[in-house]
């Protein structure tokens, strides 16, 4: 089923006449019909399926059950469904509004803000729509003529005509005028400022609300110029693309198009009658009707006479994402580019400790939105968000199964940080993370198969395979520091003996020097520079200290056979001291030794950074 035909939810604001009803065949039994919701998500007023297997459900149960893939690849950045489409018939004078951007709306009202266009399907000799200020005015001004009703005298009334296009970008004051009929295309919201609305009262009897102060936050107080940017489209933006199809008949009686795996497309039917075939299915179609065609449709057809609008979702430009590194102690989160370099990053406390997991990344999620407007970035310019945390986390899902790190226990990771960012979250392991990081921007590019190990308090590790990050059939991804390498060794962390990380570890690196040279409070610099000034106990533990590690990567290559093994963490700063004896021992135990592959061993670049790249990079 590649065509959905669709039914639309009514609403009978006062201000509405009956023309949808007349001479739209729009089904209604109210009295006013002011406008028909055709292409909608949105809870206030869903669309419905008119055919096929889905006939009867909202066009959002047909996308949960059939999945994004029907929206395409370019919807991907979106929480939600995108856009909303209208038909508008304004009797009377719409109140004078102004629509937040989404920046403020996220903060003020936990939705999008509205960016819209209209087309004017028909006007009226005299008809007009407000369409911002004649000049520029004061904050001062502005409020002292909401209050005292003379708005209008500074608002720009602009004269329309059937066929006119306006864009209406958040921010910009407007109002439709009486005997005006529209078709509007907007974002997925249903947030509006009410700034004047002629005295008019409503059902109960009382003055309809305003919203004076959201108003005057939002308003820009500059006169609108109207420009043609959107050439050779009707409008064109981040979050719709419209075209204008006009099919007379006779000479220009049929159109093909197709619809890729990157959009669906809607096709709004202005006026005329006709037919539209998708593959093997075919629907007459007369003025007022919509249509859905998911994503990767293929090849489409529309025949007859007709004024149409299709509208698809193009490429974001200039996308940034959000990358969050959550430590124990510190969460670190960045602002990433499509070239993979950070932008901008902040650390804040991480705090998990007497806090519920809700609260922390509530904060961090704000703490990523005050990191955008400080570099001036608009919420609608990101793309998605990476949360890396420790512990296992299950990918696919966005949970953190269980973390001793921060003692977390089935948290929705990816849910509660989408309650403040409306945007797509991913969550995975930090270990994993750090290794995409390394892959994508640091001393793994152009490696598709990698492993690294970060040696720290523990030992993380990250296997990338074909360029993904490799977790199996499972969730949580690989634990390489896990692996037993000494049997009935050492007691480990994780419950078990002779793991990796109870003998690679730093902090198993420390113990060793204070249990061997009774010395406390050595750091690992110290160490290897004691080894290298030919301290025969220093040299001892930090042979052992390599050999043990070298095991743990031998048995990785044995393993995965990669073609790189990176090393991160403090200790990785040791550069060749560290990496030279590793790379002769693995290449003396590693299957097949100089007779094989032996991979390369190298030292991670990206530091702290990685992580927060490696998050960004889960999007």
């Amino acid at each position: 089923m590649s065509i959905l035909k669709l039914k639309p939810s009514c609403k009978d604001y006062l201000w509405g006449g009956n023309r949808l009803k007349e001479e739209y065949g729009k089904e209604y039994e109210g009295d006013v019909l002011a406008e028909t919701w055709e292409l909608s998500c949105h809870p206030d007023g869903p669309s419905y399926i008119m055919n096929g297997e889905y006939q009867g459900k909202t066009l959002k149960e047909y996308i949960d059950g059939e999945g994004k893939e029907v929206l395409g690849t370019h919807c991907r950045r979106f929480r939600d469904f995108p856009i909303l489409t209208k038909f508008i018939d304004a009797r009377d004078n719409l109140s004078v509004q102004v629509h937040p951007d989404n920046g403020y709306a996220l903060k003020n009202e936990g939705q999008y803000g509205k960016t819209e266009m209209w087309y004017v399907m028909d006007a009226g000799d005299e008809a007009c729509l407000y369409y911002g200020f004649r000049q520029e005015i004061s904050r001062e001004e502005f409020e002292k003529r909401i209050r005292e009703d003379t708005l209008l005298d500074v608002l720009n009334a602009v004269p329309v005509q059937k066929g006119d296009v306006l864009f209406i970008e958040s921010g910009t004051i407007h109002a439709i005028g009486k005997d005006i009929l529209i078709a509007e295309i907007q974002q997925n919201s249903n947030v509006t400022y009410r700034v004047y609305d002629y005295g008019r009262v409503g059902r109960d009897g009382k003055k309809r609300d305003l919203h004076i102060e959201k108003a005057l936050a939002v308003t820009r107080r500059v006169p609108i110029i109207r420009d043609k940017k959107s050439y050779p489209h009707v409008a064109d933006c981040d979050y719709f693309t419209v075209d204008k199809l006009n099919l007379d008949g006779r000479v220009m009686k049929r159109m093909e198009g197709t619809v890729s795996q990157e959009s669906f497309a809607s096709i709004l039917i202005l006026d005329g009658e006709g037919t539209i075939t998708c593959r093997e299915e075919k629907f007459t179609f007369q003025k007022g009707d919509s249509f859905f065609l998911a994503a990767a449709s293929g090849a489409y057809q529309v025949e007859g006479r007709c004024d149409a609008l299709i509208t698809t979702i193009r490429e974001k430009a200039a996308p940034v994402r959000i990358g969050i590194d959550v430590g124990g102690t510190d969460t670190k989160i960045g602002l990433v580019d499509v070239h993979q370099k950070l932008i901008a990053s902040t650390t804040v406390p991480t705090r998990a400790e007497g806090r519920k997991p809700e609260e922390v990344l509530w904060d961090m999620a704000g703490k990523a939105l005050e990191l955008l407007d400080s570099q001036g970035i608009p919420m609608d310019q990101c793309i998605g968000a990476g949360v890396g945390l420790p512990g296992t986390v299950d990918r696919k899902n966005g949970v953190v199964r269980y973390s001793n790190n921060i003692r977390w226990e089935q948290v929705a990771v990816a849910e509660e940080i989408g309650k403040i960012l409306p945007i797509p979250v991913k969550a995975a392991n930090d270990a994993d993370c750090a290794a995409l990081g390394e892959a994508a921007a640091g001393a793994g590019r152009g490696w598709q198969d990698m492993v690294m190990l970060t040696l720290g308090t523990g030992v993380g590790g990250g296997i990338i395979l074909n360029g993904e990050i490799y977790e199996g059939k499972g969730v949580g991804g690989s634990e390489l520091g896990h692996m037993v390498i000494v049997e009935d060794g050492e007691p480990c962390t994780c419950g078990r003996r002779g793991c990796l990380e109870a003998y690679a570890s730093a902090s198993a690196l420390i113990r060793s020097a204070e249990r061997k040279m009774g010395k406390m409070g050595l750091t690992p610099k110290e160490l290897f520079d004691l080894a290298e000034q030919g301290d025969c106990t220093a040299k001892e533990i930090v042979a052992d200290y390599q050999k043990k590690l070298a095991t743990g990567i031998v048995n990785v290559v044995n393993i995965f056979r990669p073609q790189l093994v990176l090393i991160g963490g403090g200790i990785s700063a040791q550069g060749e001291k560290l990496l030279a004896p590793l790379r002769e021992i693995v290449k003396e135990n590693a299957f097949g030794g100089s007779r094989g592959e032996v991979p390369e061993i190298e030292a991670a670049s990206l530091g702290n950074h990685a992580g927060m790249i490696g998050a960004a990079s889960l999007i």
